[in-house]
């Protein structure tokens, strides 16, 4: 289909992959000029008006899930015979194959990602869609860490009849107890293959295996997993429990939504220990002795405990009644021992009839063929000749691998499986092609702008250091590491650095700034400052004066700003009016800017001055003075003597 346009829009180019009802291309939008992904319906299923009915149901129900963790549905339709779906291209690789390469994730990740999942997952439930199929290889790790869930291409709508209720989907190694038994599913069937993952995520390796689907479902309904962490010792505690509470075989007590579960692992992130505490609950410990399996479970607990009497509590007839007791409990437990064994064999029964009925009616085991390096035809007829179905290959690049020969399989070989089981394999493109485009010229865009026309022209994009410009814009492109019009290999890396702002800053005008904040305001504006102390009459000590530049100058940034500070008022030489007149000093005084406070007579003497030598501008002195002697009278001493017998001149 390579080369062919759906639609009007959307051209197909190569194919990335094949699922059980559709194949998947890399695709081009003509219109937006983005690349896309495009789902087409295998020929076999085109025609059928039920597949199709599914495929619309799957497109439209897709395109209403709008999430940052859920693959983006673009548009859907048919063109001639052929059903497709215009999804969200992405780059990355799925979890799975991450586990494999690194093997168990920190606890953190793990977080981070059950935490995503749930978050796609919550979406999904509240219309009603449970997805069905949650394993690693249905998500997709993006080059920023991030999650995006895939495939819902098997998930339902609880209004939906075009799938039976009992039907047994998914991956036996991730289905839920209720899906191995065929019962009704709902949101916490989801929840239940999501702690799968996480376990997975956590330890390196799933918690059930087996030689073949029905032994690995088998124990889905029967059998407890390990704790996380008797695999892999660096799980804690808190994390193990989450995990635990939504692998419980009853799924009442899992975590009941999505959003409980998404919330706890926040909680759990942000090491808010208490509320992850209280959320969950440790699944009850496997019975490994006689006295373990007779014991009675403690209230509240996960513990148990033989049930003992106080010793202060026997009577005389003690020994009697035990005996009796014992007796009971013994008719008691064998009789639970033979309803037990009764209820696992119809549990084992219901499990095996709805895997056969998926899986067909064919039990025979099988080999599963090495098909490394095989042609396509060979790796068929290999399949073939084992009693398999051969599934629609996946075509990969691969840069060591031949065109044309297989580069995986799933499962893997030399496992036991069910006659009849599909084997999916990939197939080498051979080595992934270079192809030379032309780089464009970003200058000028803003970073989304570059981004997209950088995915137009088949580049990828990388964010540098920002720099100073004063051609374009802050937010704008301004340098970027190829020249545009220059040739580059498709999948290249153009590194772009956006503009900072103007190289130059205008010295800020600041009226009463102390030095500190004066200072702190040019290193803001990329200045440096060279501050110098002068004194000054008119302006307080500590606060600028003027600066050099002027305030109100362009300079460029990393200039040196000369900041003038005040050290206070300049000292001035204090005249010596000791011995004047009161008003004739305090003249002299004030001529010389200094402020007078005169202690005594207005026209007295000045007999004292408080301050001295010199003193700052301004300063205030005060001046202490006495009357004045009157002068002596010329002429007899009979002018200045006293009134006879002490009377007033007025008195006589």
């Amino acid at each position: 289909m390579a080369e062919t346009k759906l639609g009007g829009r959307y051209q197909v180019q190569d194919r990335i992959g094949t699922g059980g009802m559709a194949t998947v291309y890399r695709g081009l939008d003509e219109v937006l000029g983005r690349t896309v992904a495009i789902k087409t319906m295998l020929p076999q299923y085109a025609n059928d008006p039920s597949f199709a009915a599914r495929f619309k149901q799957e497109a439209q129900a897709a395109a209403a899930l709008q999430s940052p963790y859920i693959v983006s549905v673009y548009d859907w339709g048919k063109d001639a015979d052929t059903y497709y779906i215009v999804m969200e291209y992405l780059r990355g690789t799925d979890l799975k194959t991450g586990i494999r390469k690194h093997g168990a994730l920190d606890c953190k990740k793990v977080a981070q990602i059950g935490s995503q999942i749930a978050q796609a997952l919550s979406v999904a439930h509240k219309h009603d869609i449970i997805h069905r199929d949650i394993k690693p290889q249905n998500i997709m790790v993006q080059p920023d860490g991030n999650i995006k869930v895939m495939d819902f291409g098997i998930a339902r709508a609880k209004n939906s009849h075009l799938t039976q209720d009992n039907s047994v989907l998914g991956t036996a190694h991730y289905v839920s107890p209720e899906q191995t038994q065929g019962k009704e599913l709902g949101p916490t069937t989801d929840i239940y293959s999501l702690g799968i993952v996480m376990y997975e995520a956590a330890t390196g390796q799933v918690p059930f295996q087996g030689d073949d689907a029905i032994s690995v479902a088998l124990k889905q309904v029967n059998e407890q997993p390990k704790p996380p962490s008797q695999l892999n010792p660096n799980v804690d505690p808190q994390l193990e429990a989450i995990i635990l509470k939504c692998m419980q075989k009853n799924p009442a007590d899992r975590f009941q939504t999505a959003d409980e579960l998404s919330r706890t692992l926040r909680d759990y992130l942000a090491g808010r220990m208490q509320a992850v505490n209280t959320a969950t609950s440790v699944l009850p410990a496997a019975a490994t002795s006689k006295l373990e399996r007779g014991a009675t479970p403690m209230v509240g607990g996960t513990a148990t405990m033989p049930r003992v009497e106080r010793t202060g509590r026997f009577r005389q007839s003690a020994t009697q009644q035990a005996a009796e007791a014992e007796a009971e409990r013994q008719r008691k437990h064998k009789r639970n021992v033979i309803l037990a064994a009764a209820g696992g064999i119809v549990a084992a029964v219901l499990v095996i009839v709805a895997l056969v009925s998926l899986l067909g009616s064919g039990t025979a085991m099988r080999n599963v063929p090495n098909l490394s390096n095989l042609t396509v035809e060979q790796a068929v007829e290999a399949i073939e000749k084992e009693g398999f179905e051969a599934g629609e290959p996946q075509y990969v690049y691969d840069d060591n691998v031949p065109e044309g020969r297989v580069v995986e399989q799933d499962p893997e070989p030399n496992r036991q499986m069910p006659e009849g089981s599909v084997i999916n394999f990939k197939v080498s493109n051979g080595p992934t092609p270079v192809e030379e485009v032309e780089v464009p010229d970003l200058r000028g865009m803003t970073a989304d702008e570059a981004e997209e026309e950088l995915s137009k022209h088949k580049l990828l994009g990388k964010r540098g250091d920002d720099v100073e410009s004063d051609d374009y814009e802050e937010g704008e492109v301004a340098e970027q590491d190829l020249e545009p019009g220059s040739t580059a290999n498709a999948g290249d890396t153009v590194t772009y650095h956006v503009s900072a702002g103007s190289s130059q800053v205008v010295v800020p005008e600041l009226s009463n700034a102390t030095e500190s904040e004066y200072t702190s305001r040019l290193k803001d504006l990329g200045l440096v400052a060279d501050v110098r102390y002068t004194s000054d009459n008119s302006v307080a000590s500590g606060y600028v004066i003027y600066t050099t530049p002027g305030m109100g100058s362009t300079v460029d940034k990393g200039s040196t700003v000369t900041v003038f500070v005040s050290s206070g008022r300049e000292e001035v030489k204090v005249p010596n009016v000791v011995g004047e007149v009161a008003t004739t000093a305090q003249a002299r005084l004030e001529g010389a800017n200094f402020v007078v406070n005169i202690s005594g007579p207005t026209d007295g003497i000045v007999i004292e001055q408080s301050v001295t030598g010199s003193a700052p501008y301004g300063a205030t002195i005060t001046l202490t003075t006495e009357a004045q002697e009157p002068e002596t009278p010329s002429g007899n001493g009979d002018h200045g003597g006293s009134i006879g017998n002490g009377a007033t001149p007025e008195g006589q």
